[in-house]
């Protein structure tokens, strides 16, 4: 599995593209912005992308989801929870100061248990609610790595002053549907540097 990081926008959001190394088909996930750095990127890697996959849909993690379309007719999934935060981002982000444009509506909507898969590479869907109504996290098949969006960070957790968040919520996914995941897991966060479930079992003042 081919595995790159671009970190995009003010909000320095952790733009993943991972890659089957044989077939070159790509999944991009949280496309934050800065399309053209994502997508020089991808033509790097040499890689096709298949498909977007949205964590959740703030304005954060959606800013470069069009350009991607456009460049490769990607599929753009996303939970159905997370739509009606998609189909307003442009007014979320003018609360923020930022300039987003609309972005395309999802072509599949994803719920708990839900695979994707470019070439061999497998990723299963964990509703992980709490940070946004409709988050999920996002486990490989071989158990190695769980993209996590803003449900946990190294040393911390999403913010739930948000519309639609809710602290206890959060909590309950992390320790009921990440944790479980096992201690070497690596976890890959939509902000900030990666960690593994062990260490913030142990060591996250939340926990």
């Amino acid at each position: 599995m081919l595995l790159n990081t671009v970190v995009v926008s003010e909000f320095m959001t952790n733009c993943f593209i991972i890659a089957d190394d044989s077939t070159h088909e790509a999944i991009v996930i949280d496309p934050g912005g800065d399309a053209q750095r994502i997508l020089q990127e991808i033509e790097k890697m040499g890689v096709h992308v298949k498909a977007v996959i949205n964590t959740h849909a703030h304005v954060d993690h959606i800013g470069a989801l069009k350009d991607i379309k456009d460049a490769y007719d990607a599929e753009i999934m996303l939970h159905s929870l997370e739509l009606p935060i998609l189909q307003t981002a442009s007014k979320m982000g003018r609360l923020f100061g930022v300039s987003i444009e609309q972005q395309p509506e999802p072509d599949r909507f994803l719920s708990d248990g839900d695979q994707i898969s470019c070439g061999d590479i497998t990723l299963t869907v964990i509703e992980t609610p709490g940070h946004s109504p409709g988050g999920i996290s996002l486990v490989s098949a071989d158990g190695k790595y769980c993209f996590a969006g803003d449900t946990l960070f190294a040393g911390s957790i999403g913010r739930t002053d948000l519309p639609g968040g809710d602290y206890h919520t959060l909590i309950q996914s992390i320790k009921t549907r990440l944790i479980p995941l096992g201690d070497d897991v690596r976890v890959l966060p939509g902000h900030g540097p990666a960690t593994t479930i062990g260490t913030e079992r142990r060591y996250n003042p939340f926990l």
